[in-house]
């Protein structure tokens, strides 16, 4: 079902997710068609949206949803970095349309998750969708972009840059 993204200011945005417990496991199907709904709705909307965690629709786990040509649930994520090659990105989120921030992302990460079956994963990314999960991992611990900005001229309204 399509849930209403909490948008920038909502305190909710700015607090710490929990893990996702085996009592919890059960409830992750119902979460993950939300997580699908409300994205695949905010895509229609927007033309934009590749991912979203479940703290963006109130929900304080550590849950990410990716759909790049084939949906992932990633649960309980970690996230490393194999080296400190960075780059400077824009970066936007379904939490403040409209609204550019330059940040400082690495260049590659890696992120051990548990899949939607309970499986351990690993996925190595590079570029464009290892930014995106840094992204989205950051709004578990309730960071937002606008917190990792460059500098105060760092903020841009979309199509003014």
């Amino acid at each position: 079902m399509i849930q209403p993204i909490l948008q920038l200011g909502n305190p909710q945005l700015y607090e710490q997710s929990e893990e996702v417990t085996k009592e919890e496991w059960a409830e992750l199907a119902s979460l993950e068609r939300d997580l699908h709904d409300t994205m695949m709705e905010y895509r229609r909307v927007h033309h934009a949206g590749r991912a979203i965690a479940a703290p963006q629709i109130g929900v304080k786990k550590r849950v990410l949803y990716m759909n790049v040509g084939e949906p992932i649930l990633l649960v309980n994520p970690r996230m490393e970095f194999p080296d400190l090659e960075k780059m400077e990105v824009m970066d936007d989120c379904m939490s403040f349309p409209g609204l550019l921030v330059r940040v400082e992302r690495y260049r590659r990460c890696r992120i051990h998750y548990w899949d939607r079956n309970g499986e351990e994963c690993v996925l190595e990314l590079e570029g464009d969708l290892s930014e995106l999960l840094q992204h989205e991992y950051d709004h578990l611990d309730g960071i937002l972009a606008t917190m990792r900005a460059l500098d105060e001229k760092s903020f841009y309204v979309a199509g003014n840059f």
